[in-house]
């Protein structure tokens, strides 16, 4: 999921506690199917909640940043 996604999901109305639910959810997925490969078995890192929602504020906050410039 890139930035594109989470500022269009999160000005569809959607809150950042939800956007960061999606975004978790859609991360561990991919883990999950890197890690199925035998050779990839340890690669990678499951988020929790607190993780993701770190990142979308990092995201939406830069998006208010740029726009609210003088």
């Amino acid at each position: 999921m890139n930035e594109k996604e989470i500022l269009s999901l999160w000005r569809k109305g959607l809150s950042k506690n939800k956007v960061a639910e999606i975004y978790k959810r859609r991360y561990n997925q991919q883990i999950k199917l890197i890690r199925a490969e035998v050779v990839n078995r340890h690669a990678g890192k499951f988020i929790g909640s607190y993780e993701a929602l770190a990142v979308v504020e990092k995201i939406i906050y830069k998006y208010l940043q740029e726009k609210c410039q003088f």
